[in-house]
């Protein structure tokens, strides 16, 4: 390719994903969405931003400082380019979020739910606020100033400061208060007229007695936004290293790393803004002001605030998942059938059964999965306990870098090598993404598998609010192949041969780009050649490549990727026979599915790896042959679904930019995620 062919139908995975989280903010202005949980939306928009900031702005950041000629293989933007396009993106994200945030406020205060600032409060309101503050907060406060004496603090990452601007005699003086975290940030004023507070508008309004000594001149709330992509890879690999141990003093350099972005909830002058930002070694272009709060995470607890009846009208119906599989033996079932589960719309509780009876049968001689990412409280994680302390072999690869949830996976991977499991935790340089389950069972002298492998991670609370797919076979090649992954896992070996399942980082890329030829093949024999992939993220420049190959000799390809997708579609010799869909709304879009051929004939995975060359090459990733009709007929439905859906979808232009569908004058309106709540319902009643 040349480097301007490159820009005409490849996008920076950067800026794709700033348009991808702009689409998440869209859901929070959708008037058809409950109010609270637009708010939702609202900070999940702004968590997202934060870790991107965290994690790629910190990556970039560095690239400039120890990789100068560092260039996208897309589009050759450099470091530096990239950033400043990001900047620039994201101060009309930001502009866009005070927009939305300002409507929402109003809508809440028709609600009867009023965040209110101090200084709009009457005189009883504030000495009521002011007696809560000197018993309840002013105790536990830190204040202190900056000047030769007191030198600048350190800010550590993602914590709410309220800095003021002050003058002793004729010298400035800067303030500064950590917001304490051990205080609810919500504080109710007056719940029978829906008066509520933020902790930080609190400490704002008396930062001015508190620096009684000086002459206030402003104030603001800031955060602090570091990079926060360590290396987890040792760089000399020691035997005698504890490798939980080493983990630790990663996670505890994260809060440290250097500043890559500064918000103020407030214009002050230009030199309090340039002091900061001297002190913290930023540019102007990393300086962001919101109107917004900056931790926007108090709406989660906001429904637990208000009345039951307020929090019905205002949030989502609940959605229970519904168990559609009840058998008293799920080993059995298993053996008489494939299982396929659609999360969160039917219950993980099949899959959890599952473990716990063979954690207790005698005939199930062991079980041996990946971890990924567990909740605080797995139940699943007991289970594996109780089949080792029952004499169970019990193997468990867990990945103690899967980021942002490492303390909790040092933490499990404590209890069960306590509890008698052997704990491994995968290949050096190489994240284990699979998700992966194997199930021994010894019936006589016959060893026989039962094998489970998922598009999500074995997390409960997850299991509820991402659709992913679980499929349980006993198919016996899916289950040798199994075997043999954690046989070569414990052995550091990524190069085993297996026969069904495809397994990055030697499997899976090049079989995905074989089955894209052979459906350009069948173009290319007059026949129809059809691709569907359903992803997270699509990134890996060599199937892109494949992909508008297969575009030219007139394969149809439908893309449905929830977030960055690089290939722009619709380019007309190029990539015109590519579709891309993105789906936002109440659940978050995580299964990965692979399937090639007309219905007819069509061959189809699921995985729990993305088109991302992080994915296909630099992590260990499993993806899995669906084997039965039953299960194949239910991912045709699921896929048939998603494509017709006008009210959550959207398409991406060759122009790079999305347009939401909407249903036309007379066509029915179709919300995916909707339609399978409706439908786990309906079978529900026929169980």
């Amino acid at each position: 390719m040349k480097n301007n062919e490159k820009i005409e139908y490849i996008d920076n995975r950067e800026l794709s994903w700033l348009k991808f989280n702009e689409r998440v903010l869209e859901e929070a202005d959708c008037e058809t969405t409950p109010l609270l949980e637009r708010l939702k939306f609202i900070s999940i928009f702004t968590t997202n931003l934060d870790e991107f900031f965290m994690v790629r702005v910190g990556t970039l950041n560095d690239y400039m400082k120890y990789i100068p000629n560092y260039s996208d293989d897309k589009t050759g933007m450099s470091a530096k380019e990239q950033l400043s396009e990001i900047y620039k993106n994201t101060e009309t994200l930001y502009r866009l979020r005070d927009y939305v945030y300002e409507k929402i406020d109003v809508s809440l205060r028709e609600n009867n739910i009023n965040f209110e600032k101090m200084a709009n409060l009457n005189e009883s309101g504030i000495k009521k606020v002011e007696k809560y503050f000197k018993r309840n907060i002013l105790p536990i406060l830190s204040p202190q100033i900056i000047d030769l004496w007191h030198p600048f603090p350190f800010i550590p990452n993602k914590k709410l400061h309220v800095v003021v601007h002050l003058e002793n005699k004729k010298n400035e003086v800067i303030g500064i208060i950590p917001v304490p975290e051990s205080i609810d940030r919500i504080v109710v004023l007056d719940k029978e007229n829906g008066i509520y507070l933020l902790l930080e508008d609190i400490i704002l309004y008396f930062a001015q007695s508190i620096f009684s000594m000086y002459k206030f001149v402003d104030s603001t709330i800031m955060c602090i936004t570091r990079n926060a992509d360590i290396d987890t890879d040792l760089e000399i690999y020691d035997d005698s290293i504890d490798y939980r141990q080493h983990m630790k003093k990663l996670i505890k350099s994260r809060s440290k790393l250097s500043p890559v972005r500064i918000e103020m909830q407030k214009k002050m002058k230009k030199d309090f803004n340039k002091y900061f930002m001297e002190k913290l070694g930023l540019k102007s272009e990393q300086f962001f002001v919101s109107d917004t709060p900056l931790d926007t995470t108090y709406c989660f607890s906001l429904e637990n605030i208000i009345s039951e009846e307020l929090k019905q009208k205002l949030t989502y119906v609940p959605f229970i998942p519904v168990q559609t599989i009840k058998k008293e033996s799920m080993i059995e079932e298993v053996f008489q059938r494939d299982l396929l589960i659609h999360y969160p719309f039917e219950s993980m509780k099949p899959f959890l059964e599952l473990v716990k009876e063979a954690a207790n049968n005698p005939k199930v001689k062991a079980i041996k999965m990946t971890l990924y990412r567990i909740s605080k409280d797995s139940t699943l994680a007991t289970y594996l306990i109780n089949a080792a302390e029952n004499g169970k072999e019990v193997t468990v690869l867990m990945e103690l870098r899967a980021r942002f949830d490492e303390n909790n996976n040092i933490e499990w991977a404590q209890k069960l090598e306590e509890a008698g499991c052997r704990v491994i935790y995968g290949m050096d340089k190489f994240k284990v993404h699979s998700k992966i389950c194997l199930i021994t069972y010894k019936d006589e002298n016959e060893f026989k598998y039962i094998t489970q492998i998922g598009t999500g991670n074995y997390n409960e609370k997850t299991a509820k609010i991402y659709t992913d797919l679980s499929f349980i076979t006993s198919d016996e090649e899916i289950g040798v192949d199994a075997d043999k992954f954690f046989k070569n896992m414990a052995m550091g070996n990524l190069y085993g041969m297996y026969k069904k399942l495809w397994i990055a980082p030697v499997g899976f890329k090049c079989n995905i780009i074989k089955s894209i030829e052979e459906e350009i093949k069948k173009c290319e024999e007059g026949k129809e050649g059809v691709v569907i992939i359903k992803c997270n993220s699509f990134t890996d420049k060599d199937i892109i490549k494949e992909l508008i190959k297969a575009s030219e000799k007139g394969v149809k390809i439908i893309l449905i990727i929830r977030g960055i997708c690089c290939l722009i579609p619709e380019i007309i010799g190029k990539t015109s026979n590519i579709k891309v869909i993105s789906i936002v709304g109440r659940f978050l879009e995580h299964s990965r599915i692979y399937a090639f051929g007309t219905k007819e004939e069509r061959k189809i995975y699921i995985s729990s790896g993305d088109m991302m060359t992080r994915n296909t090459e630099h992590r260990v990733e499993i993806s899995c042959p669906i084997t039965s009709q039953e299960s194949k007929d239910k991912i045709e439905h699921i896929l048939e679904v998603i494509m017709k859906d006008n009210t959550k979808a959207r398409v991406l232009q060759n122009s790079k930019r999305y347009l939401r569908l909407i249903p036309k004058i007379g066509e029915e309106s179709i919300n995916s995620q909707e339609t399978f709540m409706k439908e786990v319902y309906e079978n529900k009643e026929t169980l």
